[in-house]
């Protein structure tokens, strides 16, 4: 009998968890978890599921914006089949909010298609206004925009340094909150700004890159698992396991196993019956006599 793994695990009668969840969270104290798992396979997804995080933000995999935004639904229903009770976050393309009925509409498939809550970066207010009239659960996001929107503010950087850029940072969050917006989260702020537009708020604020408590934090996969190296990572970031260094070195055993006749040893396979190989070999050989 095979050993149990030692690995901590959530429980698999805990329930689908939701936006109505993580702000009963808020509500009594309780910090939230929340892992950007990008375009990466929903078996991240799963793990993450299993080890107990709370919220889940992905996009789907494609090789432009268009084809990312076409890939969403149907990435959104193997999310959810592979992890079915985690809160999911599916991270809208900008032409699936371009205006507010197309908005609308796009959400509403997401959610039909089992994610909790979407994301529209950077959402202007009339778009949101009509998406929360529509029961829409939208958990946006304030502070440095990702992706190519950073174009604008000279890349992926700190903001709101001084006074009046974290007070245009506030107001945001807060109008967003009064139009309806379920949570967001607050990117590279510091962590006196996190945590102040956190206790502002009524509505789950996570933080980002930013520091600070907050209601609780989100780290990207790539540097939670360790796909890239410990050196290249930036100042926010932390690595709780070495994924890319453990298999590359896997890789590595594996290539020198097969080129030294290591693997496959004779436990790795099966022999076939004597008097039946006997058999074979006889027939090859005089039916095929010169097969090279």
């Amino acid at each position: 009998m095979a050993a149990k793994t030692e690995v901590p695990m959530a429980s698999v009668t805990q329930g689908r968890k939701t936006v109505w969840h993580l702000q009963k969270m808020k509500d009594e104290g309780k910090l939230i978890s929340m892992v950007g798992t990008a375009y990466l396979d929903p078996i991240f997804t799963m793990f993450c599921e299993k080890a107990g995080i709370d919220l889940v933000r992905y996009t789907a995999p494609g090789e432009n914006t268009k084809m990312r935004g076409d890939n969403l639904g149907w990435w959104t229903r193997q999310q959810r089949k592979m992890a079915p009770n985690i809160c999911l976050n599916a991270v809208m393309q900008t032409h699936q909010y371009a205006d507010a009925k197309t908005a609308v509409q796009e959400g509403s498939l997401l959610l039909a298609d089992g994610a909790d809550s979407v994301l529209p970066m950077g959402v202007t207010n009339d778009v949101l206004k009509a998406m929360t009239d529509n029961h829409i659960a939208v958990f946006g996001h304030v502070g440095c925009l990702s992706g190519w929107q950073t174009a604008r503010t000279g890349g992926y950087r700190r903001v709101g340094k001084t006074a009046d850029e974290a007070m245009a940072i506030f107001r945001q969050a807060y109008e967003y909150q009064e139009l309806g917006m379920v949570g967001m989260t607050i990117e590279m702020t510091s962590r006196e700004v996190s945590n102040l537009v956190a206790k502002k708020l009524r509505v789950p604020v996570i933080e980002v890159a930013a520091g600070g408590v907050a209601d609780g934090s989100e780290m990207v996969i790539f540097d939670l698992l360790g796909f890239i190296p410990p050196e290249a990572y930036a100042k926010h970031s932390k690595g709780y396991a070495t994924t890319m260094i453990d298999c590359i070195k896997g890789c590595a055993a594996f290539d020198a196993e097969v080129k030294n006749k290591v693997y496959p040893a004779e436990e790795n396979g099966w022999g076939m019956n004597e008097a039946e190989l006997d058999k074979f070999v006889n027939a090859l050989e005089q039916k095929y006599p010169d097969v090279k």
